[in-house]
This record gives structure tokens, sequence and C-alpha cells, in this order.
């Protein structure tokens, strides 16, 4: 009797165990990443889709590549704002906000067309739309890293900075050796996500003739009259792109919540 009670505790913690295991479970993500399989073989086993397909896909280097440089520049212009966002030099504060605010008050497209258009004619370079494209995302993108540093530094506690400056150590080296470490690790995970939001966005960039993946899919599409497989192309390789992005970023958001480098 006592192992057959035994027993039934067994099975009835395994089936405790497998409820928790499979109510954890991220079904959105097998879902997802099933239903992009089952795209990608129905598209290859279509020889028109295929070629549209083939086509489309080369539009990805130049979005990403676009996306990875505008994205480096962003980081230092950010950087740089959001160090003037919490200095208590008032030149360099507003200067700052001012940046910040008109660079977040304007949508990302009408930046865009304002660097291709007004400000490259003034440097000479209207006939080059991929550099026009990555000033455009750095400026104004750099708006919105600079409220993400800024919100990291202010999140380091006070006593910190002022025990640092009670060993001697001047105001730039308390930023640099101090607070800035532990700032940048915990703004990781939203600099992460706005890297998504950015190679989301460089489809904007198809507005100014950028050859990147949503303006060849429109190419595409002109030249077949065949809109719904070539933005089906487009969708699904974006959804490739920022599904592997996103599973990075939660890896790191798990990594730096851990403690761990």
């Amino acid at each position: 009797m006592a192992g057959a009670g035994s027993s039934e505790i067994d099975r009835a913690g395994g089936r405790t165990i497998l409820r928790e295991t499979l109510s954890q479970a991220p079904w959105w993500l097998i879902i997802l990443i099933i239903g992009i399989v089952f795209a990608l073989l129905a598209m290859m086993r279509n020889e028109d889709y295929a070629k549209t397909f083939s086509y489309v896909l080369g539009g990805v280097g130049m979005s990403v590549f676009i996306t990875v440089v505008a994205y480096m520049i962003a980081l230092i212009v950010g950087l740089i704002a959001g160090l003037g966002r919490v200095s208590s030099n008032l030149v360099a504060y507003h200067s700052a906000t001012l940046y910040v605010e008109v660079m977040r008050g304007l949508p990302m497209l009408v930046i865009i067309l304002y660097t291709q258009f007004v400000i490259a004619p003034l440097i000479g370079a209207q006939r080059n739309p991929a550099l026009s494209g990555i000033i455009a995302l750095a400026v104004g993108y750099g708006a919105y890293l600079a409220e993400v540093y800024r919100a990291g530094i202010e999140s380091i506690e006070r006593g910190q900075a002022e025990a640092a400056r009670s060993l001697g150590m001047s105001v730039g080296q308390t930023m640099r050796y101090i607070i800035l470490p532990q700032a940048l690790r915990r703004v990781l995970p939203p600099l992460g996500n706005d890297f998504i939001a950015m190679l989301k966005d460089s489809s904007l960039l198809s507005a100014i003739g950028v050859s990147e993946l949503t303006q060849l899919a429109k190419i595409e599409g002109s030249r077949t009259f065949d809109y719904f497989r070539a933005f089906n192309s487009a969708a699904i390789l974006y959804l490739i792109l920022t599904l592997l992005l996103s599973l990075g970023v939660r890896l790191l958001e798990r990594r730096t919540s851990s403690g761990r480098r």
C-alpha cells in the first residue's frame, strides 16, 4: 500500500511539472517559427515565388549595413546628448535638450526627406541617398538613445558619485570610471530594442530610393505586378531578422538581470 501511495504521489508530481513546463513554454515563438518555416517551404516550391524571394533577399545586406553604421553613430551622438542632459552646465544641458525635443518631435520619415532634399544638396551628397539615410537615422535615433543614456545615468545612486568625489576624483573621472560603466550595463536591453526599431525604420529609406529590403520589394512588385509575392517575401525576411535580434535582446536581458557579464 505504501508503494502504491508513493507511486500516486510521483505521478501527480510528474503531471504538475508537465503542466508548469507547458504553461511556461514560449508558444508564441514556437507558432511563429513553424509559420515562417512553412511559408519558406511554400515559397521555395513555387518557381516564381522563389525568384521573387531571391531578388528581395538581395536587399537584406543593405538594410543591415545601413542599420549597423547608423546605429554606431547614433550611440555616440546619443551618449554626448545624454551626458548633456545630465550636465550641470546650462549651455550643454539646454543644447542637448533642444536637440532631443526637436528630433523626438519630428516623424522619422520627415527627418529622412529633409536630410536628402535639404541637407544633402548643401554638402554635395544628394546623389548618395544611402549616406543621407545613414545620417538621418543616426541623428534621429541619437535623440532616443540620449534619453536611454540619461535614464541609465540617473538610475545610479547619488551616493556613489559623492563617494567618488570624496576620494578626490573629478566629475569627469567619476562619470567615466564609476557612473557610466554601471549605467551602460543597465541600458543594454533598451539599446538593443532601439537597434531592432532602427532596422524596421530603415524601410523608410525606400522613400529616397535606397536599394534596401523594402525598396527591392517595391521594384519587384512594380516589375511583375505581383505585390502579394513581393511584400510577402519582405515581410518574412523582416520577421526573421527581428525575431533573431529579439531573441538576442532577451538573452541579454537575462544575462544582465542575473548579474553575469
